[in-house]
Order: structure tokens, then C-alpha cells, then sequence
């Protein structure tokens, strides 16, 4: 968007590699270990970042970030997954021409450009060589298997405090997954009672926040603690 900020933006892709279990089905999903599920293929990340990665809930989380940051619409959000990782990023303008953020999927970028904005710091980082990825693919994000994204889908449509019950929820999952505690699949089961328990408000205020927060994490580890072993068989 730099340099573009005077021309709308008709609609922004965000690009998701597809985590460690892309083309796999939620029968495959029901038996996978945290172990696996931290075994990304193309990025070095922290634990919980890393399984939102596999279950695309941190695409989810993106785009309902990028609602607020840049003032869009629902509609003008999309991910696509790119199994490469090498683009980043597409913003369309209202001609149609898309500009894309492109490089090695390595977070030391994006962090400098943050620390450097609006300058662009000289870096001895490795440089991206299109020979070595003579092909980029691109596909859909598969929601029925990956539910988290939807949900996330589904939360930033509805707003309110929903995406904040999403965000407590997911968080909870993740680390009851880390513990062993549910399994993979069950980490939507969670997240999906909790946005349908905890009340919804459509215009909440920071202190509805809060308490949204804190009363959808002890749902959740209620949920997790009287359904454990369901949750454990998917």
C-alpha cells in the first residue's frame, strides 16, 4: 500500500502457506499430535502462532486484524493458501491492478521494515532467486476441514465482541492441545461452543471487552475439563 494510500482499495488477499497438514482431511486431523502439528514447512515460529498456522486460525485472526487496520469490509478480505510463502500479501485497486509483497518467508523483513519505517534498512539478508521457485501455486482454503478459519469468518462478519470470544477461546485451545489435554480437531469444538454460549454484544465497550475475555476463557476450560475426552477423540 505504500505510496497508494489516495487510490481505494477494492479488495486485499492475505496468503496462507497452508501449514503442515494442507490436502489432508478432518478424519486425518482427528489423530494428529502436537509434534506434528509443530512441524511447519516453511516458517520457524513459537509454539502457539505455529499451531494457529496448522489449524489456519492465524489467517482468521489476520484478517479480522485487517478489517480494523485499513477500515474494510468482510467481502473485501480473502485468503488464499500459497504453499511456497513467498508472497506475502495482494492489495487490488479499483482498476483491477494488484500489487504484491513478495520475499523469503523469513519474519527478520518484515520486523526491520517495522523498526526502519519509512525507511528500508541495507540487510545482509538472502535474497529471493526466482529459479528456485520456477513455479508459485495458489488454492482455496479447505473451511470444512479447517474449521478455525471459518469461525473466524464468521465472527468478523457478525463483530461485536464476537472475534474477542473467538481470540480468548482459540487461545485456551491451543494451549489445552499443547498439554495434550484435546485433540486437534477439538480445538474448534471448543471455540465454536463458546461463541454460541457467552453472550453477544453488538457494540461493546473496552470494560465489555474485558469481561467478554475473561468469562470466555473459564467457559472454555469448563468445556474442556467436563468434555475432555470427547474433545480427545476429535
Amino acid at each position: 500500500m505504500l505510496g497508494e494510500f489516495h487510490n481505494p482499495i477494492e479488495k486485499i488477499y492475505l496468503t496462507a502457506s497452508g501449514g503442515p497438514f494442507r490436502g489432508k482431511d478432518k478424519f486425518f486431523l482427528e489423530t494428529v499430535t502436537k509434534q506434528q502439528a509443530l512441524k511447519h514447512p516453511n516458517w520457524s515460529m513459537g509454539a502457539k502462532i505455529t499451531i494457529d498456522s496448522a489449524s489456519l486460525m492465524n489467517k482468521g485472526l489476520e484478517m479480522i486484524e485487517a478489517k480494523w487496520l485499513f477500515n474494510l469490509k468482510p467481502e473485501q478480505i480473502d485468503v488464499i493458501v500459497h504453499p511456497q510463502s513467498i508472497i506475502h500479501s495482494i492489495v487490488q485497486f479499483m482498476d483491477g491492478s494488484m500489487k504484491a509483497q513478495m520475499g523469503l518467508p523469513d519474519m527478520k523483513l518484515p520486523i526491520q521494515f517495522a523498526l526502519g519505517y519509512p525507511q528500508r534498512l541495507k540487510s545482509d539478508f538472502p535474497r529471493f532467486n526466482f529459479m528456485d521457485y520456477p513455479q508459485l501455486t495458489f488454492e482455496k482454503p479447505d473451511l470444512e476441514t479447517f474449521r478455525n478459519l471459518d469461525l473466524a469468518i464468521a465472527a468478523m462478519k457478525v463483530d461485536g465482541n464476537m472475534p474477542c470470544i473467538l481470540n480468548a477461546a482459540n487461545e485456551i485451545a491451543v494451549q489445552e492441545f499443547l498439554n495434550d489435554h484435546i485433540g486437534f480437531n477439538g480445538m474448534s469444538l471448543v471455540i465454536e461452543e463458546c461463541m454460541e454460549k457467552i453472550p453477544f454484544i453488538a457494540n461493546p465497550a473496552y470494560e465489555d471487552y474485558v469481561k467478554t475475555d475473561s468469562e470466555t476463557r473459564r467457559l472454555a476450560l469448563s468445556l474442556i475439563r467436563e468434555n475432555k475426552k470427547s474433545y480427545l477423540r476429535h
